[in-house]
């Protein structure tokens, strides 16, 4: 069986901390990554099966990411989480329209998102 790849990408060290922290005792395998350009170019060479995506990035702002991955043939599953302090209804709403998955505002539970990876990996 294949190891599942998850993909933090996040500008605060301490959220990427978190999550690895969170997940790595799951078995997965944990790739990091702190600005949009570097996300992207990690999800074209390494295929994670999630992506945590923070909305507020240096360089490609996660929308613009979320929008390119699902614009692409071979990128499109990607299963992306926006995760983000902007809990708005609009921000939401703009999370999906380019094609967000899910959106998981922080501050966050640390077991809402081992339940929600659980939940993903079972379908």
């Amino acid at each position: 069986m294949d190891t599942k790849k998850i993909l933090i990408a996040d500008d605060n060290q301490n959220i990427r901390d978190a999550l690895t922290y969170l997940l790595e005792d799951e078995g997965y395998e944990l790739l990091l990554a702190k600005d949009g350009a570097e996300t992207l170019r990690k999800v074209r060479d390494l295929r994670p099966d999630i992506l945590f995506l923070d909305i507020m990035m240096p360089e490609i702002n996660g929308y613009d990411v979320c929008r390119t991955i699902k614009a692409d043939p071979l990128l499109k599953d990607t299963y992306v989480i926006m995760l983000t302090a902007k809990g708005q209804v609009a921000e939401q709403e703009r999370g999906k329209e380019v094609g967000a998955n899910e959106y998981i505002v922080k501050p966050f539970s640390p077991m809402e998102i081992l339940a929600k990876v659980k939940s993903i990996f079972r379908n």
